[in-house]
């Protein structure tokens, strides 16, 4: 479907980089941050660099540096990274400049915009965070990053509301999943654009354009007796993901998918035809082709949207153009393989102030009271437990059972040291 430049082009990368930090991604970022290289004759005669680049992570880095909030040497060098990738490949040579960045724990997001275009016009930046993980901790959770893009003369325009998660694995936790996204939705809370004549926190949904991605974890859920559960448990696995005829039977088992119908999950939200490309996740570590026969292949890396013109009425019909939705096969140093997505937007509007969501009857996403009490008890358990763990990791040489070893084996010597010293020893 054509993209003329009227509608502004949204691309959105996501990637769960299995806790490696720095050495999450290859240098060359082609692959996966260029897919107007691969889609230009889709959009129009000349190639058009996308006006958003979001890019999404999970598993930014080792557990316990990111409880302990030190992130932000990865995410500075993720962002310097990723901006040389897009400019560098980017059709025309187009400059862009980051608009935010947001990391909690693990997960992370950075947004960018054209420099020659939207970025002139964006305004209101917002950047929010939640966990929900145990105790609300954040090695489960969302961050996001909202702004508005003014009109020319620098009034209304429309909102963008861009979230990145990570939810609770593992295919029996379906229901885990669903009140993570619940809890995401009642806490990821930003406050009110100046404009507005509330200055009550709003939800996620109170925006012209909204984009959830990331590791959502959703799996495909067969009947153990079902010829497909069976042929999944054998070496037929790829030959199968392989088929997008198959593909698209093993979509009708995708639990995101039949919660979202139900309307307990996403409400409001559309996707692409994710099964057109094969299962993101669980690869073995240095495979291109090979998953891992500890789990069932699933999507668990999505990239949902919604705009301001999509009808409650036809749930599975949006004013978004899904140009290209893909993984990228390529990319071995993680069970997940990243995802990319290209979107063309609904023509922007002019209106003095910024359209919202229309969402069915009976949904109404409201404020949870009590978000900032469960955002920094969360954030506290996050730190209190990350800098132990550092700690013991310090003392371990790299090892946090080791660290545990030596930590005990040296209160022991000095306990000992002081029964025995002269000074302790007990007056008649």
């Amino acid at each position: 479907m054509a993209a003329s430049n009227d509608r502004l082009l949204v691309q959105i990368g996501s990637y769960n980089t299995n806790l490696q930090g720095g050495a999450g991604l290859p240098q060359d970022l082609v692959d996966w941050l260029a897919p107007t290289l691969q889609v230009s004759s889709f959009l129009s005669r000349e190639s058009r660099a996308p006006d958003i680049v979001a890019v999404g992570f999970q598993e930014l880095l080792p557990l316990h540096l990111g409880l302990a909030g030190l992130s932000k040497a990865v995410i500075n060098d993720r962002d310097e990274h990723i901006r040389s990738q897009i400019e560098e490949h980017a059709p025309n040579k187009e400059r862009y400049s980051l608009v935010a960045k947001i990391v909690n724990v693990g997960v992370a997001l950075l947004v960018y915009a054209k420099d020659d275009g939207l970025a002139r016009r964006v305004c209101d930046i917002q950047t929010q965070w939640t966990g929900c993980g145990p105790g609300y901790m954040g090695n489960k959770g969302a961050v996001g990053i909202r702004f508005r893009v003014s009109n020319d003369d620098g009034q209304g325009g429309e909102t963008f509301t861009f979230v990145c998660a990570h939810l609770t694995a593992h295919e029996p936790k379906l229901a885990h999943r669903i009140a993570d996204y619940d809890h995401i939705v009642g806490s990821l809370l930003f406050p009110s654009l100046p404009s507005s004549p509330s200055s009550s926190p709003t939800t996620m949904y109170a925006t012209s354009h909204l984009f959830f991605l990331g590791d959502l974890n959703f799996r495909l859920s067969i009947p153990p007796t079902h010829a497909l559960s069976q042929a999944l448990k054998r070496d037929e696995t790829l030959s199968m993901l392989n088929s997008e005829t198959t593909r698209e039977l093993l979509k009708e088992f995708d639990q995101l998918l039949l919660e979202r119908r139900k309307g307990r999950v996403f409400v409001g939200l559309r996707e692409g035809d994710f099964w057109a490309f094969k299962c993101t996740y669980k690869y073995k570590l240095g495979e291109v082709d090979h998953y891992s026969a500890k789990r069932t292949p699933s999507w668990t890396d999505r990239v949902m949207y919604a705009t301001h013109t999509d009808s409650p009425d036809t749930p599975e019909k949006s004013g978004i153009s899904n140009l290209l939705y893909t993984s990228i096969p390529s990319y071995t140093t993680s069970d997940h393989k990243p995802i990319v997505c290209l979107l063309a937007l609904p023509p922007s509007t002019a209106s003095s102030t910024p359209p919202l969501l229309r969402l069915p009857p009976g949904f109404n996403p409201t404020p949870d009271p009590r978000a900032v009490l469960k955002r920094y008890a969360g954030r506290t358990l996050d730190r209190t437990i990350g800098y132990a763990w550092w700690f013991l990791t310090l003392v371990g040489a790299g090892s946090a059972v080791v660290g545990v070893f030596n930590f005990l084996l040296s209160f022991a010597a000095w306990r000992w040291w002081g029964k025995s010293s002269p000074g302790s020893a007990p007056t008649v």
